[in-house]
């Protein structure tokens, strides 16, 4: 393992950098990598720490941004129970599909979620309160506490940074306590949990309905940051851009799913501009072609990473490092 002095060392280097920023690069863009990421981590804790591959994350994610979204909007509440309520949202919707899932293991586990998200996702097409497929647009951001103008990019890029870390720092507590603790033993092995006399199914329940309360509140300050929420939210797609972003940083490690959001969003958003600079600097046009293919370019990244790195980005570099401190121990 790490040094807790190097770790700590490296957590404090990361946030020192994502305080700077939105002075280096576009704060909606790096707000977005954020949600992304606060979403990832909430995903991870499900399938990293638990051993649970969930096919549908993206209707706890989406409904919360329609629920936070419809409750700023139509019902004019504040920002900040804007936000609860779609937490909440989450937690529940978490907490009726996982009631249904845990009752079978493996692929019938991950087939279960899908089917509950794609029978949700019917639903909110046709849900009156979501906008069909226009979806909900122009979710005013407000005030926090009445106090914040969230309207401010700037001010907004640190509430979002806040509760980002904030939403991070709970994973990382939920996984070093003893209830985290029993997830690894059910995840490393599930039989020899259960002669200890643990009720795994309880276990496995509450693990999924944290892990989709966390989706809920990175879907909810989504649809504040980006002022929008639509159906594209809780597409199928949306929960394997999630597990692309986890395996891609590192399933079980804590700031892996970060680094993955980060390698995703910025695929999706900033490639076709990579693409035309390369394309000026060259004079070959291949590369402005390369560059609006984002789901080929994504795909391309994904088989190299499992290809090459199996652990993930993070995952094979805390692995070096262990193996060079183990090598200098000997």
């Amino acid at each position: 393992m790490l040094s807790p002095k190097l770790r700590n060392f490296g957590y404090c280097a990361l946030l020192l950098a994502m305080i700077a920023a939105p002075f280096v690069l576009y704060p909606v863009f790096v707000m977005k990598v954020l949600c992304f990421a606060l979403f990832a981590s909430a995903f991870n804790l499900l399938i990293g720490f638990t051993g649970l591959v969930s096919f549908g994350h993206a209707t706890f994610f989406g409904g919360a941004a329609y629920i936070c979204g419809y409750a700023l909007t139509a019902l004019k509440l504040p920002t900040e129970f804007g936000v609860l309520l779609g937490t909440a949202g989450g937690a529940f919707i978490g907490l009726c599909v996982g009631t249904l899932a845990i009752r079978r293991q493996g692929v019938y586990f991950s087939m279960i979620t899908l089917a509950m998200a794609q029978m949700l996702y019917f639903f909110y097409l046709q849900a009156p309160f979501t906008g069909g497929e226009d979806g909900l647009q122009g979710v005013p951001r407000g005030h926090l506490l009445g106090l914040l103008d969230l309207h401010n990019d700037l001010v907004m890029y640190y509430v979002m940074l806040a509760v980002s870390v904030g939403g991070i720092a709970l994973t990382i507590r939920i996984v070093h306590s003893p209830f985290g603790q029993v997830l690894r033993m059910i995840k490393d092995n599930e039989p020899r949990a259960m002669s200890l006399g643990y009720d795994v199914s309880r276990y496995k329940l509450l693990a999924f309905v944290l892990s989709a309360a966390l989706a809920g509140l990175a879907g909810s300050m989504k649809s504040v940051v980006l002022q929008s929420a639509t159906l594209t939210d809780v597409h199928w797609a949306m929960s394997g851009l999630v597990i692309l972003m986890t395996l891609i940083g590192g399933m079980g490690t804590f700031v892996g799913p970060a680094v993955g959001a980060a390698v995703i969003v910025a695929l999706e958003n900033k490639l076709g501009d990579f693409g035309n600079l390369l394309a000026h600097w060259t004079g070959v046009e291949l590369f402005r072609a390369v560059g609006t293919s984002v789901t080929v370019v994504t795909g391309l990244v994904f088989m190299l990473c499992v290809l090459t790195l199996r652990r993930g980005l993070v995952g094979e570099l805390v692995h070096v490092m262990r193996w060079k401190k183990d090598k200098q121990v000997k």
